[in-house]
């Protein structure tokens, strides 16, 4: 990634200060949350962390744990991709804030799936909810990648058929796509709004041993998310209003920074 800022300007070293702050408030507490796990007799568990009434502590690793999710997304968004078109529509901020959590999502899911493999193959003590939580985190990666996937205009177009198009035509099939797009949030949020709201009042959980409240988070966060991929159509429509037409190759989707890397990986084994 390219080191200028693409947005947060002088904010950058105050957000990487939040960041780290936060991560080392994580780090102390779970070596608290370790140590009493060792020592007393009431140890803090994964089922309090999805519980954590009266557990001030929990409360706190919890809140703790979304600060440091939310600043390192923030910085990293900060940061272009090598291959990332420059940011310009007026929603694509907040859609790099959330392509990067779902970046850090990704690892998350292989430390906990890393942590279930040691802990069922090496000490023979497999866990209650590795399996849920890769499949809780799983979920948001998957809404946030759409979401990153139009912000990125990567999501799927048949540019053989747009690209003879006139730039007239080719607008006018932009708005059609975005008002399809449009009205399937609205038929999505009209068929769904009232089973997700009842979901999420009343935090219905996944009937497992650890029994987490996916079907409570994940229905709601379906409808706002889409919303959000909405928001990054008309976002993309209103920047490539007035843009010169673009001709597309299969030589677009090369990435000659990593076809740079692979050749300088091999001349170095020569």
């Amino acid at each position: 990634m390219t080191d200028d800022s693409l947005w947060l300007g002088r904010m950058r070293g105050p957000v990487k200060m939040a960041a780290l702050g936060f991560a080392a408030l994580v780090g102390v507490i779970f070596a608290w949350m370790v140590l009493s796990n060792v020592f007393s007799a009431d140890p803090y568990t994964m089922f309090d962390m999805i519980r954590p009434a009266g557990k001030p502590l929990v409360q706190v690793m919890l809140v703790a744990i979304c600060g440091l999710l939310l600043f390192t997304s923030i910085y990293l968004s900060d940061f272009k991709g090598a291959i990332e078109p420059a940011a310009d529509g007026f929603f694509d901020v907040v859609s790099l804030v959330c392509s990067r959590l779902a970046m850090i999502a990704t690892g998350m899911i292989v430390l906990v799936m890393f942590y279930e493999v040691v802990s069922r193959y090496v000490f023979s003590a497999p866990t209650l909810w590795a399996n849920e939580l890769s499949l809780w985190i799983a979920a948001f990666v998957f809404l946030f990648a759409g979401q990153y996937a139009m912000q990125q205009r990567s999501h799927i177009r048949i540019y053989v058929i747009y690209d003879i198009m006139p730039r007239w035509m080719q607008k006018t099939a932009d708005v059609i796509s975005v008002g399809l797009i449009c009205t399937f949030f609205f038929a999505l949020v009209y068929g769904g709004y009232n089973d997700a709201l009842r979901r999420m009042l009343r935090m219905e959980t996944f009937g497992t041993a650890w029994d987490p409240p996916i079907p409570g988070t994940v229905k709601p966060a379906i409808l706002f998310i889409i919303l959000l991929v909405t928001i990054q159509a008309i976002s993309n429509l209103i920047a490539d209003w007035n843009k010169a037409p673009e001709h597309h190759s299969p030589a677009d989707e090369i990435d000659e920074d990593e076809i740079e890397k692979i050749r300088a990986t091999l001349e170095k084994k020569d």
